[in-house]
């Protein structure tokens, strides 16, 4: 009976996400708005489908290290060269506003250190995927504020991760040391950049190895073990092992089998990571965000505080664009959807016991907010600016 609760739970899991998520992408939205939906459905707080297993976790931890890996293979760093100064200055201050504000917001509402600095990083990263695609159905995807965009959004993830390692780190220790900080800021900085040394040097090597497996799913299968290799070894390292299966994707990303393994890894990611993005709203608890209880007003008075300082600290990177034929106002609410990146942010946090359901229901929908507000204000936004040519 264990095993077909088990199957019971996946199918509930797999038909809800698809068919929410369809209804998302049909009215214009990221399918993974759907998936989270989903979970809110299925979830506790409203059917009581599905139950948030064990088993399910660890498929759900498995498909967001998939979706880290996917996200670093489809980096190509080398693109965005031509503007990556612009690109660096933008992510920094992108990255250090909004974990600024959302690390002051929560000393005010007298949080402790570790959730304060919790609740700051969570706003610091940018989706690429959800920028991507909205800027590519704009057609702004290679003018210079696309490129940009996703030049920062890439450098976004990289210190996002970094900054996620961190937190996860204080989380074991109990503590906040900086000496700390800074020892797992640096081993995973160390990683990243190891990985993307590897990936440019020994790109030849890796390509030549991988062209003598003749056997099928050999490639995606080495693939996938070097992703999960590198997230043990992060681990062993006390980082997060989202950080090693993203730098395994760098790696992979300068061989010649890229493509094949990106054409590879999708219907095996699509697989695993909506189990994720399901569990992540099932952990939603939409009785403490019921405005008509006063002992929720708190909670929501934080998602209130957290929206404001989302969009603030993100409109404030588009200040990194120097000269005026570049549109400071386009990048800057380019950078705002935090999409799978938040959640990922947020489930762990939850996970890991840095914060309660009532601070991860606030992240939610803050994390909402940014993801659907984004594609509405480049729209407006771009039919107000002139067109400009392709970065050179």
């Amino acid at each position: 009976m264990e095993l077909q609760h088990f199957l019971l739970s996946l199918i509930v899991i797999y038909v809800s996400a698809r068919v929410l998520g369809e209804l998302a992408v049909r009215l214009g939205q990221p399918a993974v708005l759907g998936e989270l939906l989903a979970g809110v459905l299925v979830g506790g707080s409203l059917l009581g489908l599905v139950e948030a297993t064990q088993p399910l976790k660890l498929l759900g931890d498995i498909g967001v290290m998939l979706l880290l890996f996917e996200i670093g293979l489809e980096s190509d760093l080398q693109s965005f060269l031509r503007v990556g100064k612009t690109a660096a200055l933008v992510a920094t201050i992108g990255v250090t506003a909004p974990f600024a504000l959302g690390y002051l917001l929560g000393l005010a509402l007298h949080m402790s250190q570790l959730q304060a600095v919790f609740v700051g990083a969570t706003l610091t990263a940018t989706s690429i995927a959800i920028s991507a695609r909205t800027l590519a159905e704009l057609g702004r995807l290679k003018t210079a504020e696309g490129q940009i965009i996703l030049g920062a959004a890439v450098i976004d993830d990289m210190l996002g991760l970094i900054v996620l390692s961190v937190v996860i780190g204080l989380a074991m220790s109990g503590t906040v040391s900086w000496l700390e900080v800074g020892w797992t800021a640096g081993l995973a900085v160390s990683l990243l950049i190891a990985a993307i040394l590897v990936g440019t040097r020994y790109a030849h090597r890796i390509s030549r190895l991988l062209s003598l497996m003749h056997v099928r799913g050999s490639l995606i299968v080495a693939s996938v073990t070097f992703a999960l290799t590198l997230g043990y070894l992060a681990g062993l390292l006390h980082l997060a092992p989202l950080v090693g299966a993203f730098a395994a994707g760098l790696v992979l990303a300068r061989t010649e089998h890229q493509a094949h393994i990106g054409d590879a890894i999708k219907p095996v990611a699509d697989v695993f990571v909506p189990i994720f993005f399901v569990l992540v709203g099932m952990a939603v608890n939409l009785r403490l965000l019921n405005p008509l209880q006063a002992e929720n007003w708190p909670v929501l008075f934080l998602a209130g505080g957290l929206a404001i300082v989302a969009v603030l600290g993100k409109l404030a990177a588009g200040l990194g664009v120097a000269g005026g034929k570049t549109d400071r106002w386009v990048v800057g609410i380019g950078m705002l959807p935090r999409g799978e990146v938040g959640l990922i942010f947020a489930g762990t946090g939850l996970a890991q016991r840095i914060i309660g359901e009532g601070e991860y229901g606030a992240i939610l929908l803050v994390v909402a907010l940014t993801t659907f507000l984004s594609p509405i204000l480049l729209k407006w936004r771009c039919a107000r600016w002139r067109p400009l040519s392709p970065s050179a």
